[in-house]
């Protein structure tokens, strides 16, 4: 699974905590005495799959590395409505300046995770591994991508930097380009980037005979219906991997899978995945 670096994670919540504290939690600074002391429960409020902890961790302890932290659960568990998750012991101060920022991180991963996991479980016994793409949060990339796979999900390209994706406006730029816009973008890909993969968006058939007999690594087939995927995958043969994509849903996802795709991309997974109500309370 995809791990974060421990000095991303400290930068990460670094910069959270200077945007939402500002010059100070005047609330609590006026509020709750110095010497108060707590003790509070992360919780899940509904069933999750579990991503961000870390990040939660780490925004406590930046505001006081005095308080005491016990992880109950870890990124990527499966955890049950009302399941404690992390508890949290000291100044009563830093929990309550560093709470939002600690929820923040782990509501949205753990979003982006449970709906992979909902995926992932969607296409079980099939061949199709799930993906996310580069519809993320800027700024969050990592984070998200991370959250993908604690879900179950596979991480497709981190950028634009780490695999060649030929897509149809790189292909409409070169339509005077012989043989044809895909044989001569693969070749110059390969001879650019020669350490690289190479993937080519398709939107028919044609392109998909072009695409194979161009030598690409991998086939987007692009908003194309079932008896086309299916089509696509028989010509394809095995000679390079196949991946679905395209307004791809919970409810439609099993059947695409079943067209023997190798790949089942999903944007919605980062750009769509609903916070999960996870919940931080004092213990009287």
């Amino acid at each position: 699974m995809m791990q974060l670096e421990q000095e991303e994670i400290r930068e990460a919540v670094r910069q959270a905590l200077a945007e939402d504290v500002g010059t100070g939690d005047v609330t609590t600074l006026a509020c709750v005495p110095p010497d108060t002391r707590a003790r509070a429960l992360l919780r899940a409020r509904e069933p999750v799959v579990l991503a961000g902890l870390d990040l939660a961790i780490e925004a406590f302890l930046q505001l006081d590395p005095n308080l005491r932290m016990t992880p109950r659960a870890r990124d990527g568990e499966a955890i049950a409505a009302g399941s404690t998750v992390l508890e949290i012991e000291g100044s009563a101060r830093g929990i309550l300046t560093a709470e939002r920022v600690a929820l923040n991180f782990c509501q949205r991963l753990s979003g982006v995770a449970t709906l992979t996991a909902r995926f992932v479980a969607a296409v079980k016994g099939t061949q199709a591994r799930i993906l996310d793409t580069r519809k993320t949060t800027p700024g969050w990339r990592r984070l998200e991508k991370y959250a993908v796979a604690c879900g179950g999900g596979t991480n497709h390209r981190t950028g634009l930097h780490d695999l060649v994706l030929i897509k149809d406006n790189h292909l409409a730029a070169l339509r005077d380009a012989q043989p044809n816009a895909i044989a001569a973008a693969v070749d110059r890909a390969r001879q650019c980037w020669p350490g690289l993969r190479v993937e080519v968006e398709t939107d028919t058939l044609g392109q998909v005979d072009q695409a194979v007999a161009a030598g690409a690594d991998i086939i987007l087939l692009d908003n194309m219906d079932l008896p086309t995927l299916r089509e696509a995958v028989q010509r394809v043969a095995g000679r390079s991997r196949t991946e679905a994509s395209g307004g791809v849903r919970l409810d439609t996802v099993r059947a695409i899978a079943e067209t023997g795709v190798d790949f089942v991309s999903v944007g919605a997974l980062t750009h769509s995945a609903p916070a999960v109500d996870l919940g931080l309370d004092f213990d009287a």
